[in-house]
């Protein structure tokens, strides 16, 4: 199966392929669209001629910052977020020896255990965590013991809350409209 989360195959392609390309993609998913984000891995990738954790650590962060922002860039925010991807992929090298995948496999870990290593890397909020463990168990078929539970609303089956339930144009176009909705809710009890 192939994810479709940006509407580019090459893109889509490599988020199937490559775990890494995956996380950093959850990593982007803030203040762009969900496409977008999600195709900032492969930008990287074509830049770096791959996409190897390690390199994107050790990279030097002004050079690397400047990939980031040659356009189109990876991202609305380029230097911030270069320095994030930095962070994240240098957590992965310290802890996991760049392996993304031990994140979900070490020591055969629950969802909570899960959600709790990826809330520990830098960028990787609450919500972020629990929208990337829905993505991991909705359409990657890592579905450690309560994963679901672990990612509250985002791990309802059937929902549109996010791009854990995005798999093509009309999904896609469900969930931005829940989003709005959510906004505009959030808008008016504050208004």
């Amino acid at each position: 199966m192939t994810l479709w989360l940006t509407g580019d195959p090459t893109a889509d392609q490599l988020l199937t392929d490559d775990p890494f390309a995956l996380l950093l993609g959850m990593l982007l998913d803030q203040q762009v669209t969900m496409e977008s984000a999600f195709a900032g891995p492969a930008k990287i990738a074509d830049r770096m001629g791959g996409l190897d954790v390690h390199r994107v650590a050790e990279a030097d962060p002004t050079e690397f910052a400047s990939l980031c922002a040659t356009p189109p860039a990876v991202h609305r925010y380029p230097g911030s977020m270069a320095g994030r991807i930095q962070g994240v992929a240098g957590a992965l090298v310290e802890q996991y020896d760049g392996d993304v995948t031990r994140l979900w496999t070490d020591g055969d870990p629950d969802g909570p255990t899960v959600l709790k290593r990826l809330k520990a890397l830098p960028g990787f909020g609450d919500q972020k965590a629990r929208i990337f463990l829905a993505l991991l168990g909705k359409q990657i078929g890592v579905q450690p013991a309560g994963w679901a539970q672990a990612a509250g609303a985002y791990g309802e089956p059937g929902s549109r809350r996010s791009i854990a339930d995005v798999t093509d144009p009309t999904s896609l176009a469900e969930v931005r409209v829940t989003k709005q909705a959510a906004k505009a809710a959030a808008k008016a009890a504050v208004g």
